[in-house]
């Protein structure tokens, strides 16, 4: 697919309100409301309201939060004073220009990036400090495969359910790959694979790890009309469930939930 300029073209009408710190959320209902907050402070909160299925499980209010966050590359500061929080079923995306510092940002919400300063907390513990049991609750995909090319689909499943301590049957992972498109590929190398099917290899793991914050760096790469529709629909499906997604993407995000955006220009 061609990537269009603005990927979050077609939402205007949806209408946004835009923070100083370049977040922006769905316009709040018409009525009494309270101050914007002041121009001058870099912060900025995601507002958007819980999902009953989130409620419903008891889920703290407040899942993510990013404090003063600062990064550079070498010398280069790519962003600082950037804060936010994300609920249960709410939807992060960020964009920015190549170079503007979404990967990096990305990294650094899952702890494998460290900031110039600032403070990540994931479900109320500093990111560089979580527990296994806290970790395995966030998913990182980035924007390469990360699979390994002797392997097949099936083999890079277990090996990425091994890494994280986690188990699925294999019935499991078959149905994962299947669903994922790969019917038919899973015992095929990798390296004889197109990149689309790469890349639904990557995103099957998605199915078989029970997480509740997926973070997805371009994960619409190389994939196809068909491929890109089973996406939004599972990323839909886990927002619906209480989850929480922040991805990146250089291609059009229509059709997904409304998003809060985060603007790195």
């Amino acid at each position: 697919m061609s990537p269009p300029t603005d990927p979050t073209a077609g939402r205007a009408a949806e209408g946004v309100t835009r923070s100083s710190s370049g977040l922006t959320s769905p316009r709040p209902p018409a009525g009494p409301t309270g101050p914007a907050g002041s121009a001058a402070s870099a912060t900025a909160t995601a507002t958007a309201t819980t999902t009953a299925a989130a409620a419903a499980t008891g889920a703290p209010s407040t899942c993510l939060e990013v404090e003063a966050l600062a990064c550079r590359r070498g010398e280069q500061q790519l962003f600082s004073d950037l804060s936010f929080t994300l609920k249960s079923g709410e939807l992060l995306f960020v964009r920015g220009r190549n170079g503007s510092g979404k990967t990096t940002l990305l990294r650094a919400l899952c702890g494998l990036t460290e900031p110039v300063r600032g403070q990540v907390r994931w479900l109320g513990q500093p990111i560089r400090r979580l527990d296994e049991g806290l970790r395995r609750k966030m998913l990182y995909l980035g924007h390469r495969d990360a699979v390994k090319d002797e392997l097949t689909p099936l083999e890079n499943l277990e090996i990425h359910l091994g890494l994280r301590g986690e188990q699925a049957s294999d019935e499991a992972q078959l149905s994962a790959l299947e669903e994922a498109g790969l019917a038919g590929r899973e015992d095929i190398p990798v390296r004889y694979l197109s990149q689309g099917q790469r890349r639904r290899t990557a995103l099957a793991r998605l199915l078989v790890s029970p997480t509740r914050l997926w973070i997805l760096d371009e994960p619409l790469t190389a994939l196809d009309r068909r491929a890109v529709a089973w996406l939004f629909e599972r990323i839909g499906d886990h927002l619906g469930s209480g989850g929480l997604v922040v991805t990146t993407s250089h291609q059009s995000i229509d059709g997904l939930p409304e998003p809060q955006i985060l603007d790195l220009d």
